[in-house]
């Protein structure tokens, strides 16, 4: 159906507008700009979602969609997410966010779930360094808000803050690098450059500075496909299948080049990665737009959808939904140095059938067993470093320059609702419309979906 059938108002003149890339960004763009215009999403890969990727697994003659990328969201941090899942009538379930850390050198496994698996190692309760990390933890939550979130952390990286601050290395190793390594799926090494306000922020935001009063976490129902098919089945031109070779741009209009043909557009949004978007212009790139985009780096990770429970914590009372493990020095299988392995276990993440353990392991360890193996995934994630947070902030001087704009979970922390965020002004700016900015109805529809 053409959504300009259905409005409610006088819809200005179409543009034809070419949306690169159909994750969450270009999805979100593109399903509220065709409310006024003639738009085509390009995507380069067989399927539309991008880090929404659920696959069906079939475990004793039962199927049932696993999903192993886009996993969680919730009601307070989330909130256009919560607003557009309403609106397309997406049903979501509670679940948990519980981390667990798993190490070799030291023999050390904890999890945060309860006193219990706190201390599923006996000998955590008689190692000083475990207690001094948990003294730490409780100052880091005290202290490091009051210092970022006052504006005087400004250029100042997290490594450089544990420093300066004497916290402990049992705090630093054990705990908060593995937690934020896992969270943004980048090796420790690199969290220690980023950004202590940016972190701090990201932290306080989600209560992870907080023991009580946590955000509730949700997942979708069926699978984070179930939204993705909601969009594109209102989408009038959805190229799947279809990479954008080039994008060259005149005083008139932006001609996108496919292996197909090249097609003539008003606008251009590149809804894929910063180095992404880059390569495609090429050439035709700005010095602006190459000095913003060429400063986010990303970290390759693979991900592989497995039954192995040898990958998740060798205590059982530790299993957590996250489960972050380091090898020995030199024993890592991951294929990039230094890249963060963590394990979701997806049986804690999503209400799923089967009493068999589902996994989806992040540059693991060691290999599964190839026989527990169900299938592997290679995704890229966005390094935020000080370089990156800066690039950020000088965006808005590139947007709708030559008809060219940029959206994506990287211009944010690099989340589902940072990459839905990036979208919104762009599509007003464009003359669309957010449906959901001034009314909660969005939001009370998934509340309702989830306690149902």
């Amino acid at each position: 159906m053409n959504m300009r059938e259905a409005l409610p108002w006088e819809p200005r003149p179409a543009r034809r507008i070419a949306v690169v890339g159909a994750g969450i960004s270009g999805l979100a763009c593109a399903w509220m700009l065709s409310r006024e215009h003639d738009v085509t999403v390009f995507e380069a890969g067989k399927q539309a979602g991008g880090h929404t990727n659920t696959v069906d697994v079939t475990l004793d003659g039962v199927t049932h969609p696993v999903d192993t990328g886009f996993l969680v969201f919730n009601r307070r941090t989330y909130p256009n997410l919560i607003a557009l899942f309403g609106l397309l009538g997406v049903e979501a379930v509670e679940t948990e966010m519980s981390f667990s850390v798993s190490l070799a050198q030291p023999d050390l496994e904890w999890s945060g779930t309860s006193l219990r698996s706190l201390f599923a190692q006996p000998g955590n309760a008689a190692r000083p360094g475990f207690w001094r990390m948990l003294r730490d933890i409780l100052r880091f939550n005290r202290e490091a808000p009051r210092l970022a979130l006052g504006g005087s952390a400004a250029g100042l990286g997290l490594g450089e803050y544990l420093a300066a601050n004497r916290y402990s290395r049992e705090f630093r190793d054990w705990y908060l690098l593995p937690m934020a390594a896992a969270i943004w799926s980048c090796p420790t090494r690199a969290m220690l450059h980023y950004p202590l306000e940016t972190f701090v922020r990201f932290c306080d935001n989600h209560g992870l500075l907080q023991i009580a009063d946590r955000p509730q976490w949700l997942t979708v129902r069926g699978g984070g496909r179930e939204y993705v098919r909601r969009m594109c089945s209102q989408l009038d031109d959805l190229r799947l299948d279809t990479p954008v070779l080039g994008v060259f741009r005149d005083a008139n209009a932006v001609w996108v080049h496919t292996p197909q043909r090249i097609d003539r557009f008003d606008e251009v949004v590149f809804a894929c990665h910063s180095d992404q978007a880059l390569a495609i212009l090429g050439a035709d790139a700005t010095a602006g737009e190459r000095q913003i985009l060429s400063a986010v780096r990303y970290q390759p990770n693979r991900a592989v959808l497995h039954t192995d429970a040898s990958l998740l914590p060798r205590r059982q009372g530790v299993w957590a939904a996250w489960n972050y493990a380091a090898a020995p020095a030199g024993e890592s299988a991951a294929p990039v140095d230094g890249a963060v392995s963590v394990s979701y276990l997806i049986n804690r993440l999503q209400p799923l059938p089967f009493d068999t353990p589902v996994v989806v392991t992040l540059n693991p360890v060691r290999e599964p067993d190839p026989a527990r193996v169900l299938a592997s995934f290679d995704y890229a994630h966005p390094v935020f470093d000080i370089a990156a947070v800066a690039a950020q902030r000088a965006l808005g001087g590139i947007q709708g320059v030559r008809r060219t704009w940029f959206a994506g979970a990287w211009t944010g922390y690099g989340f589902h609702e940072d990459g839905l965020k990036s979208a919104l002004p762009i599509v007003e700016a464009l003359g669309g419309r957010v449906p959901w900015r001034g009314s909660a109805r969005g939001s009370e529809n998934v509340v309702e979906a989830c306690s149902a």
